[in-house]
């Protein structure tokens, strides 16, 4: 039977495989890209966002999630939840109804998708008499009542939805009981609010654009009172006894009006311009909520001055005495105030103000003086400010987290103590297995740490480095603070805050020690920040050190930006991570790489300059290097490189053309006819434009000219205690690689710790490797003795890895873009090698170390390598005889910057954007699994209640994303609920477009952001573990 098997296929590593790697889409972190929808669920506590792109994502109690996906990707406009129900209808703006509901499914519930309606006219009736407006759900939880533009109301069963034609509210019906001047001077118009009285089922109110509004009697299908309205409708809200309702409107007024048994045409009781008297917004929603003490609530959107605050996007709330007009800094999408919902109770009692804008989600305590903030467990605004690298570090040791919670606490005293309001559902999700964090960098120069061990990503902390530098804004600005006559009382809440007071304050690479609490930040300007964690506040003095990579070098001239200006004197710092050096790289271009080892106290820089090391302990420079070419001129030119690298090779090729074209003539000279000739030229012109349409992908491995852009571009910085002299001494050892396909080996003596402080770090250069092909060196690693990569920094001393076998010779492992290749040390002799598909353009874009654990048993793990390509391929490669175990499609090859941001764990996880303020996670162990699993209960119905369900869930199943996004193997038909979502997103080419400008370049107008980008444009990185 074995000369049936295929060469190399061996059946127990190939049910090995299965017990370690499975491929799984598991939650998405972050904000929904551009919501578009709100709805809130009293009775479940449970809240819905919809988004333009189709989705639907449900939100309770911290880690009850739910996910799914209209299949039309058309935009979510409204959101209803059947009342005492798990049920929730959405309106696309197709005009298509959909039922979603929450079913138990292997004890866990799921969302999904039973029904979908289109409501369709009498022929040849236009699209605006069925174009739906207003949505209605009855409390009988039987029909729904849907307004359109044609001022009709047309009632549909639940769930099955068939129109009940019969108990149609025509607008003629509804004119019948209006005064007649009053139909003369307005026709009905559309639909714009229906609400259902609250003490009679049996009345709706019904109200209609142009301002009037009645109140209809079901069962008698007829007019009751009716209220005669001079300005344009927004919408509508019943008092809870329902003797009274509010109205709003365009010109920013809003009006009560009272509901008496005998007067059928009531006049208003009040009406109100509250930021009069000059010309205001429309008010587009309002809510009148009473409570105990007599003082009501009032809480409306917009209704801000035109001419002074037109540009504001408010809520303003009052009571009593007290108002404020809270201002958002991104549009206002919806809100919803969560209030008493007891059918017995006499009063509403607000207790919190939840807002979707476009950016974020702001939750308000009403309860507490000064209506503070809550701070939200979920739904985090990631890119608060634009995210330009990320960097994730595991297993966190107790004491450096509640450290690093106590520094986040204290940052976050001006939030309400409130509970999350928003609780519904049960999480069932067992707890994590360990503490990981994620750190994003940001444009504004800030790190923020979050808890990314479970299905929230939540934050912990915010570090800024601001204060080290001379900045236009003043840090002590507070933009809260009001005079006491100010009007409107606007106060500025919310994170989103998307610009940046210098662009060179960009934060590109981070690498967090997680056993002694160093911590470095490297940013756009060629700053590297070397920070310790400080549980107080303090005052001291930042060490600089300048390290000027161009030192032996003459004629060059950098024209880019000039570096940050700092800081004088003593700089106070607040508790956490505080700065205490200072190195600043000339000329000041971006940092591409960064290593820190805390046991040497060493820290590792590179641009596309060259690197150097910097002693952190002595606070003094050890040595710089210059990778640059006598060509990479255009690697002095600052942030347009790019662009002008681009000119450079177009104008390259086409004199290539021109020069063959020259030679092929020359060479036919006399002989041969011009018919030949005329063949020959066309011939080489078809291969030449094939050759250029497949550019992007390269064919084959070719060696790369010495005169290439940008060689000296030093992509990876990494340090070893390996043999590089000799095979019976160790050393530690600095290793560099660059965009050439160089690889630089410094031997370092770093001082006993008796005389540390007293002796210099030395290093002198041992080793320069040049691979064959040039290609880009992404990844450095040292193998020891038991083919093992060698621990991190102080791994050991902790007990938490063996201590590396120093007896058996080490091996160098060096990942390219396009080959891994081992290297026997000291001796550096090629010792095997692995091309990737050369035949598909594959190139590596990261490769990462991680360890992989059988499902099956506790006593197995191996070390592998996760490869991420320019194909958004997942590849995973053994260590140490690099044999490609897997391959698994992760992210589409046309998603260049989710690529570029993706980030591995060590223990086979991984995130990457799938929009730029959203990350998506996945795993590739079968042991490591972060995702929502979570229960919500199925209320008691009773019999004169009942709902009806059919099984239309089958159909929906492979649209829900509900408790879990499993796509198992790689089979297509298993990944594609788990793509759903991220599929969507990157088939609009504005995400993509968006993306791409966050992280290679400018966002909007603001010109001066290309200061902040790589030559090279991968502007997002996996912090020191390029």
């Amino acid at each position: 039977m074995r000369r049936f098997l295929r060469p190399g296929h061996d059946p127990v590593r190939e049910r090995l495989k299965r017990d370690l790697f499975q491929f799984n889409k598991t939650v998405e972190h972050g904000f929904p890209h551009q919501p578009s929808a709100l709805g809130y669920s009293p009775f479940l506590r449970l809240m819905a966002i919809g988004t333009r792109s189709g989705a639907i994502k449900l939100y309770g109690a911290p880690g009850v999630e739910f996910m799914g996906l209209h299949e039309e990707n058309n935009t979510v406009m409204q959101i209803h939840f059947i009342p005492d129900q798990c049920q929730l209808v959405t309106l696309l703006d197709d005009n298509s109804l959909h039922l979603w509901s929450l079913k138990q499914h292997s004890g866990a519930s799921e969302l999904r998708e039973e029904y979908r309606f289109t409501l369709k006219g009498p022929p040849g009736s236009p699209p605006s008499a069925t174009q739906i407006t207003a949505v209605l759900p009855h409390s009988s939880r039987e029909v729904l009542y849907l307004g359109t533009e044609s001022g009709n109301i047309f009632v549909v069963e639940l769930p099955s939805f068939r129109v009940l034609e019969d108990r149609t509210i025509t607008s003629e019906a509804v004119l019948q009981r209006v005064p007649e001047d009053y139909c003369n001077r307005r026709s009905c118009e559309l639909v714009e609010a229906l609400r259902e009285h609250p003490k009679n089922p049996d009345q709706i109110l019904i109200g209609y654009s142009r301002g009037l509004i009645v109140l209809w009697d079901l069962q008698n299908n007829k007019v009751t009172h009716h209220f005669l309205g001079s300005q344009q409708l927004e919408n509508l809200y019943w008092q809870r006894d329902g003797s009274k309702f509010i109205s709003c409107h365009y010109d920013g007024s809003y009006t009560q009006w009272p509901v008496s048994g005998d007067n059928r045409q009531p006049e208003p009781l009040e009406n109100l311009v509250p930021y009069g008297p000059f010309p205001c917004k429309a008010i587009s929603k309002i809510y009148w909520q009473t409570t105990k003490n007599g003082l009501p609530y009032i809480i409306f959107q917009g209704g801000m001055p035109r001419a002074s605050y037109g540009d504001r996007h408010s809520i303003s709330v009052v009571h009593g005495s007290q108002q404020t007009a809270f201002d958002f800094t991104s549009r206002v999408i919806d809100f919803f105030i969560i209030f008493s919902s007891e059918p017995t109770a006499e009063f509403d009692d607000p207790s919190a103000m939840v807002v979707l804008a476009e950016e974020e989600l702001v939750v308000i305590d009403l309860k507490t003086a000064g209506w503070p903030a809550v701070h939200p467990p979920y739904l985090a605004s990631l890119h608060c400010s634009a995210i330009t690298c990320s960097h994730h570090v595991s297993n966190i040791p107790l004491k450096l987290w509640e450290r690093i919670i106590s520094a986040g606490s204290k940052q976050n005293i001006h939030y309400s103590n409130m509970p999350w309001p928003i609780d519904g559902g049960t999480n069932i999700a067992p707890d994590p297995p360990q503490r990981d964090l994620l750190l994003t960098g940001h444009e504004d120069g800030t790190v923020r740490f979050w808890d990314a061990s479970g299905v929230c990503l939540h934050l912990l902390y915010k570090l800024s480095t601001v204060r080290v530098f001379l900045t236009d804004a003043d840090p002590n600005d507070n933009m809260n603070t009001l005079g006491e006559d100010e009007w409107p009382p606007l106060r500025k809440v919310g994170t989103f805050d998307p610009y940046s007071d210098d662009p060179r304050l960009g934060i590109q690479k981070i690498y967090l020690c997680k056993y002694s609490g160093y911590l470095a930040v490297a940013g756009t300007a060629g700053q590297v920040l070397v920070m310790e964690l400080n549980d107080e506040d303090a005052e001291h003095v930042v060490d600089h050190a300048e390290a000027d990579l161009l030192q032996d070098q003459e004629g060059y001239r950098w024209k880019g930006h000039e570096k940050l200006k700092t800081r004088d004197g003593p700089v106070r710092f607040e508790a956490g991570f505080q700065p205490f050096v200072l190195v600043q790289c000339q000329p000041p271009a971006v940092v591409t790489s960064l290593a820190l080892h805390s046991e040497w106290k060493l820290v590792a820089f590179g641009t596309s300059h060259g690197f150097g090391l910097f002693d952190h302990q002595q606070k003094r420079l050890v040595f710089v290097k210059c990778t640059l070419h006598p060509s990479d001129q255009l690697a002095l030119e600052g942030p347009l490189s790019r662009v002008k690298s681009l000119k450079k090779s177009l104008r390259q090729s086409f004199r290539r053309i021109r020069r063959s074209r020259v030679s092929s003539r020359k060479r036919r000279g006399g002989s041969g006819n011009a018919s030949e000739v005329q063949e020959a030229n066309a011939k080489f012109d078809q291969d030449t434009l094939q050759e250029m349409e497949l550019a992007p992908v390269q064919r084959k491995i070719e060696a790369r000219s010495a005169e290439d852009s940008f060689t000296g571009f030093v992509r990876t910085l990494y340090f070893a205690d390996t043999f590089l002299r000799d095979s019976s001494r160790h050393c530690p050892s600095l290793w560099a690689g660059t965009n050439g396909g160089t690889v630089y080996a410094f031997c370092l003596r770093v001082p006993p710790a008796e005389r540390r402080m007293d002796e210099p770090v030395r290093a002198e250069q041992a080793k320069e490797i040049q691979l064959m092909h040039r290609a880009p060196v992404v990844g450095i690693l040292v193998l020891d003795g038991r083919s093992t990569p060698l621990p991190e920094p102080l791994e050991v001393a902790h007990d938490l890895s063996k201590s590396p076998d120093m007896q058996g010779s080490h091996q160098l492992l060096v990942v390219s873009e396009e080959q891994f290749k081992v290297f026997t040390l000291p001796k550096v002799s090629s010792k095997l090698k692995l091309k990737l598909t050369a035949l598909e353009g594959c190139r590596v874009r990261k490769a990462t170390v991680a360890n992989f654990g059988s499902c099956k048993t506790d006593d197995y793990s191996e070390n592998d390598l996760a490869v991420l390509t320019n194909l958004g391929d997942i590849q995973i490669i053994s260590l140490p005889f690099l044999k490609l175990q897997i391959r698994y499609p992760c992210i589409r090859k046309e998603d260049v910057s989710g690529i570029a941001s993706c980030v591995f764990t060590k223990y086979g996880q991984g995130f990457y954007l799938i929009s730029p303020s959203e990350f998506e996670r996945f795993s590739l162990s079968t042991k490591w699994l972060v995702e929502p699993r979570c229960i919500v209960d199925v209320p008691e119905v009773t019999s004169n209640n009942h709902v009806h369900s059919k099984s239309g869930m089958e159909n929906a199943a492979r649209k829900s994303r509900g408790s879990g996004r499993n796509s198992g193997d790689c089979g297509e038909d298993e990944r594609k609920s788990g793509r759903l979502m991220e599929h969507a997103l990157l088939n609009d080419e504005k995400v993509l477009k968006e993306i791409q400008s966050t992280l290679e370049g400018g966002k909007g107008s603001y010109a001066e952001r290309n200061l902040a980008r790589s030559p090279l444009g991968h502007g997002l990185s996996n912090g020191g573990t390029d």
